[in-house]
Parts: C-alpha cells; structure tokens; sequence
C-alpha cells in the first residue's frame, strides 16, 4: 500500500476509536523516513548541540534556538534564493568560492530528506553564509569619496546583528530579494544588473553605480541626507525608506560637486557669502572695474583684511582691484545677509576641508531647469524652510537681526553625496548623462558611455 493510502486508512480508522489499535498497525508499516520527521523542538536541539563560531552561537541561543531557514520539517525557499545570491556574488564584487556554496549545497541536499540533525547543520551554515556574505557587501571594493568624518567610514555590522536583523524581518524573502541589509537604492541596481545584456553599457554602467551605492549607508545608519549631483535631486530617509525629496542645483562642470560623506550639525541664518577668490577675480573685480565702487555697495559687499574669524572691514578704495583682476593680488570680499545674498536665508552645515554645504539660495528660476549645474560646488536647495523642518523636527526661524546665527541640530544628521548615473525609478532604471564625466574616467576612453537624459 502507498504511504498516502496508508494515511487515509489510518485516519478512517482513528474516526472509530474501537478501531485505534488497527490504525496503529496500519501506520507501523510506513516507511521509516516518515516516522524520522523533524519536530521544531527537536530541530532546536539539533542547533543547541552545532559548534561553530562563537557570534553564529549567540544568534541563535538568544533566540532559543529556532532555525532561520527551517519552517516546521522543512527548508524555507529562501535557503535556495540565498544560495542562488552567492552563486552570483560576483555582481556585489565578491567571490562566490568565499561562501562554500558546494558545501552548502550539499549540506541543503541532505536536509530535505528531514533528519532534525541535517535540517540544524543546513540552518546554522546558511546562516553562516549569509552573515559573511551580507558583512563582505557593506564594505566597499573601493571608494572615491571622502569622508569628513571617522564616524561615517563605512563598516559592516557583527554578524549576530546582521542575523537578528533578518530574523526580525517582515519577509525574509522580500528581506533577501530587496538586499535589505544594504541602501534601499541598492537592491533595484542589482537586480536591475541581472537581467542587463551581457558585457553592454548597460551592464558596464549598472556595475559603477552599484559600486557607488555600496558607499551609501544600511538601513541602521536611521535619518540621513542623500544628494545625488547625477541627478540634481535630494532625499531625506528614514528607517530605510525616502520620505521626501526636491531639486537642488549642484557645481559645474570645471566647479563639481564632490563626492563625500559628512554630519549636518547645525544651520546658519542669516549667512554672510564669503565669496571664492577665483569668483572675487573672475566677476566681482572685473565689475567694479567696469562700474566703479557703487556696484560694491549696490550688491551689498565688502571686503574684509583677512580670513580670519576676527577679519576687519577693509576700505575698497585701498584695494588694487586691476591687480585683483590680473590675480596678482588676493581678497576677501562677503556679502552681507539680505534678499540678494547668494546664500539665501540659511545654510545647513557640516563641517569638512572643502568648505561644501547645503544652502538656500534666491534664484528660483534655476530649479525649473533640467540641467542644474549652475553653483560653484556647493548644493543649493529647492525648499530650505522643509528640509530645516524635517531636519529640527520643528520650523526653524529664518530671520535673525544678528548675522550668522548658528542654530545647532539636536541629534546631527548625516549627508552623503553622490553620483548616480543609473538610478532606480519606479519604471525601471534611468539612465543619465555622465555631465562630470565620472563615468568616462572610470571605465576608460574617454567617452560617454551612455547618452542618458
């Protein structure tokens, strides 16, 4: 008799409780592999008694032992999305052969026959190698961006917190498929790349950009800034999802927006501009040159002794201004806060060598533009008084009768910026014009590699 009609047999009896002893005849008879089926309690044991690394023990004894990738008797289908991950890690820049995926493999094999033994030692070493294989991703190959400051240099989370975060997924297999250990940015990429023709320049410019997101934070950094100067936009994230975004307008092409990482600590209002000499030689002296010392005061500027914090307020009329013009001579000019100011209301600040902030600025006209490279490397934003919003938590006054009030933020909030050229919309990917030509310079020759909007 098949095992299935055996079943049957026995549940018909079991109805009739005269009959129970039949139905136990009935089921003696199934084959031992049957009886062998793993209970949860008895998985548990299994795992309580595996060896291993000490941070792979503490994830599951803190969880009393339950299996990850065991649901009942069984394997979940994500042991067989994982291991199809690690047999293409080279699109993360990582070896395959790192990961064991033949042992892995061979230890899944065993466990679909349900043995409580062979099921514990397939959950423990996948996730071993999901833990390693997760760790490897948040490090990237390499980095282009500068950091300002040590606490933002990328690192991987402990291999206990990077299982108990995936454990306390609503969906593992979303969890997986989405690369939710990574920047939300990330997983549209690389699945993105896997259906990209072969050695194209879809796939060549896929590849970067993916690069590029490994520099961005995991869903644990919380609240953080990102600016993409590819794209002109910027977004404001929390726990791992954007929740609002603008337009910015970013350097130009001999003035570029760097790539870098930094903490917003505190706003300026009411801010001075301290003009760039290379702009002070270039537009203001040839200006006052052309129209005489009144276009000084019409622009409201002045010029100042030094750099100083402590600089005085010097008399134009001292200054050589064809020398300045020549770049024989070196200046410091700012502008004082008011409607004109280039700064607008308030700049959001975070401290680093390039002098690079976020700022409000009054020349509305620029963000209705589709190519926004119009600043000197700094980012002006579309809408400062909600990104001071989102920032405090709270509207920030942008009116102070005292120039440069400093306003500090109440936890600071990092901000990383960036540059994606392929970049995940919701009809697929965009691909977009390599204006910094980045892209070029990486991949070699010279040329753009894709013509994007």
């Amino acid at each position: 008799m098949r095992t299935q009609s055996k079943i049957r047999a026995a549940l018909a009896l079991v109805r009739r409780p005269s009959l129970l002893v039949a139905a136990s005849i009935v089921l003696t008879g199934l084959p031992a592999q049957l009886h062998a089926q793993a209970s949860p309690s008895a998985v548990q044991a299994a795992i309580r008694s595996e060896g291993g690394p000490k941070d792979l023990r503490a994830f599951y004894s803190a969880r009393g032992h339950q299996p990850l990738w065991v649901a009942g008797s069984t394997l979940r289908p994500e042991a067989d999305m994982l291991v199809e991950m690690l047999e293409g890690a080279s699109i993360d820049g990582l070896d395959p052969r790192t990961y064991k995926v033949k042992a892995l493999k061979s230890a899944i094999k065993k466990a679909r026959g349900g043995s409580p033994a062979a099921l514990a030692r397939a959950d423990f070493l996948l996730s071993q190698a999901f833990a390693a294989y997760a760790s490897d991703m948040r490090r990237p190959r390499s980095s282009s961006m500068l950091i300002a400051e040590p606490a933002l240099f990328p690192s991987a989370p402990d291999k206990t917190q990077i299982l108990t975060v995936a454990a306390a997924a609503p969906s593992l297999s979303a969890y997986l498929d989405n690369a939710g250990w990574m920047h939300p940015l990330y997983g549209p990429l690389r699945k993105s790349l896997a259906s990209a023709p072969r050695n194209s320049p879809q796939e060549q410019l896929i590849r970067l950009n993916l690069d590029r997101a490994r520099n961005l934070p995991g869903p644990d950094r919380g609240r953080h800034v990102v600016v993409d100067a590819a794209g002109a936009r910027l977004f404001m994230y929390e726990n791992g999802r954007v929740v609002d975004t603008m337009k910015v307008v970013v350097g130009k092409e001999d003035t570029q927006t760097p790539i870098m990482a930094g903490m917003i600590r505190y706003a300026t209002v009411s801010p001075y501009w301290n003009i760039p000499p290379d702009l002070v030689r270039e537009r203001i002296a040839s200006n006052v040159l052309d129209r005489g010392l009144g276009y000084l005061k019409e622009q409201g500027y002045e010029v100042l002794s030094d750099w100083s914090p402590k600089a005085g307020i010097t008399n134009p009329k001292l200054v050589n201004w064809k020398s300045v013009a020549a770049g024989g001579q070196q200046i410091r000019v700012r502008q004082r806060p008011g409607g004109s100011n280039a700064m607008g209301r308030v700049k959001f600040e975070f401290p680093n060598e390039l002098g690079i902030y976020l700022h409000d600025t009054p020349e509305r006209n620029l963000f209705q533009e589709a190519d926004r490279r119009y600043s000197a490397g700094c980012v002006r934003v579309e809408d400062a008084p909600r990104l001071a919003r989102w920032l405090f938590g709270k509207p920030l006054a942008l009116k102070s009768k005292t120039p440069e009030k400093r306003v500090d933020l109440p936890e600071p909030v990092p901000v990383y910026i960036t540059y994606l050229t392929a970049f995940p919309e919701a009809s697929g990917i965009a691909f977009r014009q390599d204006r910094y030509r980045l892209d070029a310079a990486a991949l070699g020759g010279g040329q753009r590699v894709l013509a994007g909007r």
